[in-house]
This record gives C-alpha cells, structure tokens and sequence, in this order.
C-alpha cells in the first residue's frame, strides 16, 4: 500500500485524519503505518516531525521500504481513524532552515561552481560541504546576496517532473535519480531535486546568517542559521556583549577594542609574574645545602611549568638527587612533578601512586601526576619514603 504523504500536497498541513494500518511494537516504541500522513520522515538532510497522533505522542518518524514508520510512546487501535498534529513549530524552523540552504547552496554554486556533497540540519544549525574552498569575504558576499532574495520575498515552487519534463532542466542533485523527482526551484537563487519541506517564499526564510566556517576534506564545511534561530543567535550573542560591556563600564562598540588592551595587559602580567616566581624559586633553591638525597617541595598553586622549573633548578644546583615539587591546589589534591639525576621516575611515580591514590606518570628522568591525599598523610608517606622536607613545619 502507498502511503499518502499529505506534506506534499501542502507543507503548511498542520492536522489531518488517518486511518492506522497497522501498529506493532518495537525497540524505541511503538511503530504506526497510517494511510495517510503529514508527518515528514527524516531524509534530505531534513529531521523528521513530532507531534501527536490521538492521544499519543510521535517520537520519531523514519521512511521504510515505502512506509511511513511513527514511532509512538503508546499503541493505536488498528482499523481506527485517528487525528494528527504536528508540532508546527518544530517543522516551520526546519522548513526555514532546509529553504535557506537551497539558497546559499545554489548561490554558491552559481558564483563558484561548487557542489554541495554534504547537508546536516541539527537542533543548534545547519551545516553544508562544498567540494571547494573559500574565504570569509566571499561567504559575506553570499549572506547579502541571499538576504536580498529573501527580502524581495520571490515565490518557491515545489513539484514533481517526469522524465521528459527534466531533459532541459539544470537542476542540482547529490545522486542519479530515476522516475518522478521533486525539484524546488527559487528563481535565480536555486534549482535542485529535494524531498524535503519548503516555505512557500523567500521571505519566510526570515534571515540567513553564517556563523563559521571551517576546511574539511579539501573544500569548506560552512554553519550557518536561518529565521527564527537565526534571531534567537543574535539574541544571544548581543546578551554577551551587554554583559561583557557592563563588565568593562564601556560601550558595547568599544568591546573589542577592551578586550584586546585587556589581552595585551594580562600578557605583560602574567610575564612579570613568571619573573616573580622565578626570583622566588631561586631564592628557595638558594637557602637550601648541596645534598644527594631525596627532597620534596610543598608550594601553594604552582602551575605544571613552574613545578617543572624549580624541580630541574633543584637537580641543576646540586640540593637533590631526587626533586619531588608539589603544589597544593586544596583538600586532598596535590599537582607534582618528580625528577632525578639518576633514578627512574617511571617507576617511583607508579609507588608513589599507589601509596598517595595518585595518578600519572612519565619518563625515566622525569614523571607527573596528582596525588589525592590529606596533607599530613602524605608528608608522613613521602618520610617514610625516605624524601626530606625542604619546607619548615610540614
């Protein structure tokens, strides 16, 4: 039995009638055939619809050898005729996304000649592959080029061709296809063989905005949001600035201009900064006697860079056969890097382990990890290790 798929008489049907054909349980639900639908099955590139049949909810819809399957949460009577509704809002913001990129898609390969040869609609965007690369600058000439289109609100059709109907039509397509195609044609933006719901024009598509770009695969794969997401994004991002400039008591203009001065600031910062810890550490190093001993260091919020700093310059001054660093980044945890001039560091740190519920390791001559224990148990584990505390009071 062919199925009625009622998206295509009208994809703005919201409800209908059906009669449930059959119904059978299955791994993520029940399965309901009907004789008729609206509900659009995930192909194209394009995510099924939801909504409710009766009283049931439809989770999932997917096409199957010819059959609309509806995953429901509960079973329909077969024999029953039954009322659908699709969650409109769900299929007009992917009606207006799957419309934009028929848009930017056909632009593009108008301008560069590149194909599209990869389409994902997902809940947060759109993304596209085209087989070429490009730059930002012309991506922009894109957006404009499409939201004219969309603002003079020109008329989408949607239809099936015969064969003979197709033989002097230039239309894009992913696959050789065979018998009636659904061709979606804007004029002079896009013509292409789709199965997929389309906004009856232009200006419903809202907006088209590109939020990336990135190389994939010797071309580009390009993100990008239309309508209503489209709006929501912008939304968004102006939140951010508003914050970040009441943050900096300056303008939401002058954010970017901040945050750079606030970037280069932070940089000489953190290189005075560096210094001061470098003095410190060898002001520390400088106290301590020559030894060929195991010695183990206590600081406060060393970074891994500094662990490894002072525990080389303890190795390269003679105070220790064997640097233990550790900083105290709070209860129960401490950062550590573990040195030697002749030790292996692979195996101490895999002891250590074990007796400090620690974790990592290394290289012979150098091992790092955590060590997950109180203070005062591990001071008395690293004594009876045989590691001196260079710090008072321990």
């Amino acid at each position: 039995m062919n199925v009625r798929k009622l998206y295509y008489d009208s994809a703005y049907q919201k409800e209908f009638e059906g009669t449930v054909v059959s119904c059978t349980e299955g791994k993520r639900g029940f399965e309901v055939v009907l004789d008729e639908t609206a509900f659009y099955p995930e192909g194209g590139g394009q995510p099924f619809d939801t909504g409710l049949l009766g009283a049931v909810h439809v989770l999932e819809v997917h096409e199957k050898n010819g059959q609309i399957i509806h995953t429901t949460d509960g079973p329909l009577p077969v024999g029953e005729r039954v009322h659908g509704a699709i969650d409109w809002e769900r299929r007009f913001l992917n009606m207006q996304l799957h419309s934009g990129e028929h848009l930017v898609s056909g632009l593009i390969h108008q301008t560069f000649g590149y194909d599209n040869v990869g389409f994902h609609m997902g809940m947060e965007e759109v993304t596209i592959d085209f087989n070429g690369l490009l730059e930002w600058d012309d991506l922009m000439e894109i957006e404009t080029r499409a939201n004219t289109m969309i603002w003079e609100n020109r008329e989408i059709e949607a239809g099936f061709y015969t064969k003979d109907e197709l033989r002097d039509l230039d239309y894009r397509s992913k696959k050789e296809l065979t018998g009636e195609i659904r061709i979606v044609r804007i004029p002079d933006g896009d013509t292409c063989a789709c199965c997929g719901t389309h906004v009856s024009c232009t200006g419903e598509i809202g907006l088209v905005k590109f939020t990336g770009m990135i190389h994939y695969k010797g071309g580009v794969r390009i993100s990008l949001l239309c309508g209503k997401r489209a709006v929501a994004d912008y939304e968004r991002m102006r939140g951010q600035l508003h914050r970040i400039s009441n943050l900096l008591s300056i303008r939401p203009g002058e954010a970017a201009e901040a945050v750079e001065k606030m970037k280069h600031e932070m940089a000489a910062m953190q290189g005075k900064l560096a210094e001061c810890v470098r003095q410190m550490i060898e002001m520390k190093i400088r106290v301590l006697p020559e030894s060929d001993k195991e010695l183990y260091v206590i600081e406060k919020d060393f970074s891994a860079p500094q662990l490894r700093q002072f525990a080389n310059r303890l190795l390269e001054e003679g105070k220790a056969k064997t640097a233990l660093v550790l900083s105290e980044n709070g209860e129960e945890n401490f950062v550590y890097v573990l040195a030697s001039r002749g030790g292996d560091m692979r195996a101490c740190s895999k002891e250590l382990n074990l007796l400090l519920n620690g974790r990592g390791g290394g290289s012979q001559e150098m091992a790092q990890g955590t060590f997950f224990k109180n203070k005062k148990a591990l001071c008395a584990i690293l004594k009876e290790k045989g590691f001196t505390d260079a710090n008072a009071g321990c």
